[in-house]
């Protein structure tokens, strides 16, 4: 029989369906109809030209449980035309979601192909039902390309964070990675800063990167970088709708971006080797505040502390906007 313990994906999906397990014939009249991936039902034709069929079809797939087809439903429609009492069949023990991913899959795989729009709904369904899946692996099980999946995994991210925030998801390899690894690329700068003499694959257990992205990280800061590329704090920027720069409150991507910035100040040589630089770290350390900071300490807050304090935050952001614009022109001037 087959056996749905393991996780339905990559090679994992496979083998669920390309099994060799027992068959046995049961009652057609036991069979419920699918849960099926096609949108426009089954085919009168294509029903017509299976019954016509003189040797013998493959066996139906069908969910133990719950008795419903997951592959076969034109093949079974064939027999009932042909007047057959009873269909060989083929069991799967797994979950109902698993029996869905497992019918579209065979869909996609043999048989009258499924259509772009059928492939698209499946792969909506199965995001959902399956968050943790990385993009590859439903693109997999769905017919599609893995790059079609971000997109429509971003199209749909407001649907999907209904279901909580995903931190890390599982590839075909079998491997959870994290969703996004900038905050594990500053864990490992901290580890580094740290733990100097650390091996990669040490650094990769500790914070659940990869040691190639460990790697990255290493020589990032080595260099006096920051341990994230500009190119996805600028991304994170970019999908926050430019918050924190005028667009509105800051949100937790900026404050990766923040912290990262941070980092890179704190490794860059230049700074953290000469007392100028070192008491300039300091400096900046006491002035950045996060929202998150934010947060723990305003709870006790009286009401009438609050109107003087927004004032002098006022004033704070007043003169950081002077900072940043002197900086600016000093930078213009050396370019």
């Amino acid at each position: 029989m087959m056996k749905g313990a393991e996780p339905v994906g990559g090679k994992h999906l496979d083998l669920l369906i390309g099994g060799a397990s027992p068959t046995r014939f049961v009652p057609i009249t036991s069979l419920r109809p699918a849960d099926s991936p096609r949108l426009d039902g089954e085919d009168v034709e294509h029903i017509q030209m299976l019954a016509d069929v003189e040797t013998r079809l493959p066996p139906i797939l069908v969910h133990r449980a719950t008795m419903r087809v997951i592959d076969g439903m034109h093949r079974l429609r064939a027999a009932q035309l042909r007047g057959d009492e009873c269909i060989e069949v083929q069991f799967f023990d797994g979950s109902a979601q698993e029996a869905f991913v497992l019918g579209v899959k065979a869909n996609i795989s043999h048989g009258r192909p499924l259509p772009l729009s059928d492939r698209i709904r499946a792969a909506e369904r199965i995001m959902a039902s399956h968050p943790t899946w990385s993009d590859r692996v439903i693109a997999a099980a769905a017919g599609l390309s893995a790059r079609s999946v971000a997109n429509l995994r971003r199209r749909l991210a407001g649907d999907l964070d209904e279901v909580g925030e995903v931190q890390a998801r599982t590839g075909r390899d079998g491997r959870v990675r994290p969703v996004d690894s900038a905050e594990g690329r500053l864990r490992a700068a901290d580890f580094i800063e740290k733990h100097p003499d650390a091996s990669l694959r040490v650094i990769a257990r500790s914070v659940g990167l990869s040691a190639a992205t460990v790697r990255d990280v290493r020589q990032r800061v080595e260099r006096g970088e920051s341990p994230v590329p500009s190119s996805r704090i600028k991304r994170q920027g970019a999908a926050n709708g430019g918050a924190g720069r005028g667009g509105g409150p800051a949100t937790e991507p900026d404050l990766i971006g923040i912290e990262a910035l941070v980092h890179g100040l704190k490794a860059d040589p230049s700074l953290r080797l000469t007392d100028s630089g070192r008491r300039l770290l300091r400096w900046v350390l006491t002035k950045v505040l996060s929202p998150q900071e934010w947060q723990e300490v305003s709870d006790g807050l009286p009401p009438h502390a609050a109107y003087v304090l927004s004032d002098v935050a006022r004033r704070c952001a007043t003169e950081w906007q002077r900072v940043a614009d002197d900086l600016e022109q000093r930078t213009r001037k050396m370019a």
